[in-house]
């Protein structure tokens, strides 16, 4: 009889640890507290639009990248249509000034130092920096935790010409390099980012990805990317259990052999997977018993990616000649609550994308970062009337800004839809509302943490909260590594099908 094994979460990570584990023998079942497969990676439609929650891009697009025939596990990518845009996006300055940051390098580099050549010295070291991380590739399709010392040194060598770059760009924030910037519309465009204080690797690496096409984006959003990881798994015999929360991990002798729902039922099992908030899976499903020193200090000095309010709009009007990622600066500040303001923002423009709103009208969205997590939580909880006014007061300033910036929206919107880090939290349970986990830094480093933890046996972490820096390849390969490991304590050999 095949063990059976329990996957908390059906977001990516769960999805992918369901498909590898089904591929290889196991019995599994994932226990979902929504209604809908994905997790963070999702969308939701009212009166006939569709508003997006997360992928401006899938890495691994492009048959020649590594990750393309790993995705071909789960996905038939060639049946996917992709677009791949000419560029990432475009600011727009108040005085007209704009900087159009092309995928291509050599376009990239033109138009940059046209702009902006007093900042040639520094562009240069950025631009090099994309240049050279264009040719990097996932150096592996073997877990690390399965990896022998040959393994290691064959990895080792794949990245060594990268070390140096990597070291300087991963200790560096997006708002450092900005500082480094004299142009003023230049430096004003990098610090249109939701995340100013995250690494600036991420943007060199967000360049390199465009740069060799493995960046695309697949036609019909978030949530029905996730359906195709859902419906591979519910073929390979899988079973899904949503509007399942779990709120306890059952432990006997140091072994976890279930989970607890919040209805009281309990479901017994040979191995238990979280692919939950990290935070809610330590100190509220292992009720803490767990943890140590090194897990406390984690928790309290590793900083969280952000939660954020999104605000969609559907817009009866065909925005075809507009930019499909607008970046600008407010006339006025937009305070967003009582710790978060902006002076600039962006606009994602689903032109590229007609699934997305009925023919002749365009769904389109912004969001804004915020740590403030706690206030949005407390009004939904204590003050829904002011919950709701605050919503329409973000949303109404959002539409005016919009409108002066490219017209026919005020007079057009049929649609709002604002989300808080309150709605992330009721959907996801994520911790703070965070929308990646943690964020890449020299103390994170971007190995990840382990997926066991010392004194429990035949449980496994897998998801964000294990792979510093979050995004869909990261799930996709925290689901298959967590699947080497188990087969090797097991001796099977690791097996995987393709389309």
């Amino acid at each position: 009889m095949p063990k059976k094994v329990i996957i908390i979460g059906a977001g990516i990570a769960g999805l992918s640890a369901g498909c590898y584990l089904q591929m290889n023998g196991y019995d599994t079942e994932i226990f979902e507290m929504h209604s809908l497969p994905g997790g963070l990676c999702t969308s939701w439609s009212r009166s006939g639009y569709t508003f997006d929650g997360c992928l401006h891009w899938v890495v691994g697009s492009t048959p020649s990248d590594n990750l393309f025939n790993l995705w071909n596990e789960l996905i038939d990518m060639k049946k996917i249509e992709w677009v791949e845009f000419d560029y990432h996006s475009v600011y727009s300055d108040s005085d007209g000034k704009t900087i159009t940051f092309y995928n291509d390098i050599e376009k990239l580099k033109k138009e940059l130092l046209e702009k902006a050549p007093e900042d040639k010295v520094t562009l240069n070291g950025f631009l090099k920096a994309v240049k050279k991380f264009s040719k990097f590739s996932a150096p592996s399709d073997k877990a690390p935790e399965t990896s022998g010392f040959w393994d290691g040194i064959k990895m080792f060598s794949k990245i060594l010409p990268y070390i140096s770059r990597y070291k300087k760009w991963i200790n560096l924030s997006i708002n450092e390099f900005a500082g480094f910037l004299r142009n003023d519309a230049l430096r004003k465009s990098f610090s249109v980012h939701p995340v100013e204080d995250m690494s600036a690797f991420f943007i060199v690496m967000m360049h390199a990805w465009m740069n060799k096409k493995s960046a695309g984006y697949p036609l019909g959003g978030s949530l029905k990317f996730s359906q195709l990881i859902e419906k591979k798994y519910l073929e390979l015999g899988g079973r899904i259990n949503y509007r399942q929360k779990v709120t306890k991990i059952n432990v006997k002798n140091k072994t976890a052999c279930g989970i607890q729902t919040e209805s009281g039922d309990e479901h017994k099992a040979d191995i238990v997977i979280s692919a939950a908030d990290g935070h809610y899976t330590i100190y509220k499903m292992l009720e803490g018993n767990f943890k140590d020193k090194k897990t406390d200090k984690i928790y309290k000095s590793f900083e969280t990616f952000p939660s954020y309010v999104q605000v969609s709009l559907g817009v009866n009007h065909d925005f075809s000649g507009i930019p499909h990622m607008l970046k600008f600066p407010l006339g006025k500040k937009l305070k967003l609550d009582e710790e978060t303001e902006y002076d600039n923002m962006f606009v994602r423009i689903f032109n590229f994308d007609r699934t997305m709103a009925p023919p002749g009208k365009t769904s389109m969205y912004t969001l804004f970062a915020t740590r403030n997590s706690s206030y949005w939580e407390y009004l939904r909880k204590n003050d829904k009337v002011r919950y709701q006014s605050e919503k329409d007061r973000i949303a109404g300033e959002v539409i005016e800004a919009i409108d002066k910036k490219i017209g026919n929206v005020k007079a057009n919107v049929e649609e709002i839809d604002v989300s808080t880090p309150a709605t992330v939290i009721r959907y996801t349970n994520n911790w703070k509302g965070s929308y990646e986990g943690w964020i890449p830094s020299g103390q994170t480093g971007i190995m990840g943490l382990k997926k066991t933890i010392k004194g429990l046996e035949n449980f496994y972490m897998i998801g964000q909260w294990i792979e510093v820096g979050g995004g869909v390849p990261s799930a996709l390969m925290s689901g298959r590594n967590v699947t080497q490991i188990i087969c090797k304590k097991d001796k099977r050999k690791f097996s995987t099908t393709h389309y």
